[in-house]
């Protein structure tokens, strides 16, 4: 688990291809590894890794072909820049939101808009994934926990203060990159609740019609 508060910017050194699996070296920069041990997660552009290798300088992680063609992970060369955060620990302050590091979609910058010394970003999330991205609801964009400005349909709107912008990748944003979404953990086991004994029944989801049934909505 982690929290989504980037601790550092790494860089890819390389990506290893390894048959349909990829072997992915990250330089970690500031990210002290003291107390990272093999085996230990961390999580890379929002996506949870497992550390293989422990150079001292970074760590190595092998990505399995299913998580290069759900996330952005394929798509990256030597040199460019990664968030990175280590797994939580029980005293780790949750400054953040709880994230898994288990990408739901791949989105995409649509407009991005100076706003003070803030910066407005609006993202294009998949179809299937807008149902869980409410107006002042969580989201966790390529690792980053962040807060939803106004959703409209699929698109959803950032605001986006010095802060992040200085210790995250978000800086380089621009129309057209593609970015990992996580959606809240508590709207994803929600709607599972929310279908009772239906859960087991093969394709059953939460539908408008489903909500009226069950009283959650007024028919009239």
């Amino acid at each position: 688990m982690f929290t989504g508060i980037i601790e550092a910017v790494g860089t890819v050194v390389a990506q290893e291809r390894r048959g349909s699996d990829t072997r992915l070296r990250i330089a970690t920069g500031g990210l002290d590894l003291a107390d990272v041990r093999l085996g230990d997660s961390i999580a890379v552009n929002g996506v949870c890794l497992t550390a293989v290798e422990l150079p001292g300088d970074g760590f190595a992680a092998d990505v399995s072909g299913e998580s290069l063609g759900l996330t952005t992970l394929g798509g990256l060369q030597s040199g460019d820049a990664v968030n990175l955060e280590k797994a939580l620990t029980p005293t780790t302050r949750l400054g953040g939101h709880l994230v898994s590091g288990h990408v739901d979609g791949i989105g995409e910058v649509v407009e991005r808009r100076e706003d003070g010394r803030s910066v407005r970003f609006t993202l294009q999330a998949p179809a299937a994934l807008a149902r869980y991205i409410a107006v002042k609801g969580s989201i966790c964009v390529d690792g980053i926990s962040l807060t939803v400005n106004a959703v409209d349909g699929a698109r959803f709107e950032l605001n986006i203060v010095p802060h992040t912008l200085e210790q995250t990748t978000m800086a380089a944003f621009r129309a057209g990159r593609r970015v990992n979404l996580e959606v809240d953990l508590i709207a994803r086991y929600l709607e599972r609740l929310l279908l009772g004994e239906t859960a087991a029944r093969t394709g059953e989801r939460i539908s408008a019609a489903f909500l009226a049934e069950h009283g959650f909505l007024n028919r009239g």
